[in-house]
């Protein structure tokens, strides 16, 4: 492994990670509401956080797609608004570390930041209720800056179900499938994390474009309605997208989704939030911890998903999503944005090929993106900006 582990770093200097999902903008509002006076990211910020330039630069990490994630219980203009306060910390954060940062809109601006040495910043809306169901909305994110929208989060949309939601529309509605052909028309990719398989299996058909899962892993493997099943999987080649595997423990490893839904429980009987990360939600989940040892994942439990996902999908078909600073804990080996190495040099050690690993960090993200926009240039030929509504198209007798 040690050889392997100087091999996987050599690897990542000509094929550096692009991840699909980082929540490090998140972590900034709940704990220093966007001050980076007080999360200098060129320091260690190993104390507050999975992220830092340090750490990424360890990492081998040469893009990421950083979450303007909001809480899905946000909603309406509350939702909108929070969603453009994530992307104005980016771009601070961006400009800020411009010597290592690099601000990337297209497949060609990532590819350009490589050559440079710095690290392409790309964005990812994390649910639909970023929206609320506008059109314009859609549109105006994109303008932005925005490169993917996650079409649900935790909790269903007026127009598209969840995984870990009860169904409603049972996939897509008609606005929902509009949705997704404005976010082709733009260039937007489609994220099908966290949507339900029926969600997945309707942008499938309804996409012109090739879509991407910016952190779930495989179903088969872990039985949790945040990942893929096998039968999406295997239509990702025809589609020409990527699906990124996340590190998350309670997607990864089946003992964890039991234990993580007692700690779930124990936070909202603190009056918190599962999904809260401030400094008292933390001392909660580790004192729960303490008294509860949780199973833990390791790099080889992310790397069994990886090796089936790449037997059902295709090896040009996989990628990289962490969704660091958006999980409690993290594998043992993966605990923060540093870790890659670790993962590259157990799959070399399962023989993956460096040719392989290339497409799996680098490649397949950039092939992806660059296909979206593609499509957008074709699509803008034919069409014009959706003027549609929810009302319209959804609408009941």
């Amino acid at each position: 492994m040690t050889d392997h582990l100087a091999q996987a770093h050599d690897l990542l200097a000509t094929n550096p990670v692009v991840d699909g999902h980082n929540d490090f903008p998140w972590a900034l509002r709940e704990q220093v509401r966007y001050d980076l006076d007080q999360r200098d990211m060129a320091a260690d910020l190993t104390a507050y956080t999975h992220t830092d330039i340090p750490r990424l630069r360890a990492g081998g990490v040469g893009a990421q797609f950083w979450s303007v994630y909001v809480r899905s219980d946000f909603s309406g203009d509350t939702a909108v608004s929070a969603t453009l306060e994530q992307i104005d910390v980016v771009r601070r954060f961006t400009e800020r570390y411009a010597t290592t940062l690099r601000p990337a809109f297209t497949a060609d601006d990532m590819e350009a930041a490589r050559a440079e040495g710095r690290i392409a910043s790309l964005m990812g809306a994390e649910g639909g209720h970023s929206i609320n169901c506008s059109m314009a909305t859609l549109r105006t994110l994109y303008d932005l800056g925005v490169r993917y929208m996650t079409l649900t989060h935790n909790d269903n949309v007026p127009w598209a179900d969840s995984a870990t939601d009860e169904p409603k529309a049972h996939g897509l509605t008609r606005f929902g499938e509009e949705v997704v052909r404005e976010m082709n028309r733009l260039g937007m990719l489609v994220d099908l994390s966290h949507v339900s398989a029926d969600t997945m299996r309707d942008a499938l058909r309804v996409t012109e474009a090739p879509v991407v899962f910016s952190h779930s892993s495989a179903r088969a493997v872990c039985d949790h309605p945040r990942n893929i099943p096998d039968d999406v999987l295997e239509l990702l080649p025809a589609n020409g997208g990527v699906a990124m595997a996340t590190f998350v423990p309670k997607f990864v490893l089946p003992e964890a989704v039991a234990w993580t839904r007692e700690a779930d429980e124990n936070m909202r009987a603190h009056g918190l939030h599962p999904l809260e990360m401030t400094p008292a939600a933390m001392k909660v989940q580790r004192t729960f911890e303490e008294a509860n040892p949780r199973p833990l994942a390791t790099v080889s439990t992310v790397a069994d998903h990886l090796d089936h996902m790449r037997e059902v999908a295709g090896v040009d078909h996989i990628g990289i999503g962490g969704d660091f600073d958006g999980t409690a804990f993290t594998p043992e080996g993966l605990n923060d944005v540093a870790g890659y190495p670790n993962l590259v040099a157990e799959l070399l050690d399962r023989r993956w090929s460096s040719a392989d690993l290339a497409k799996l960090t680098w490649q397949n993200a950039v092939r992806t993106l660059r296909g979206a926009e593609d499509v957008a240039r074709t699509a803008q030929t034919t069409r014009g900006p959706s003027l549609a509504t929810i009302d319209q198209l959804d609408a009941t007798e």
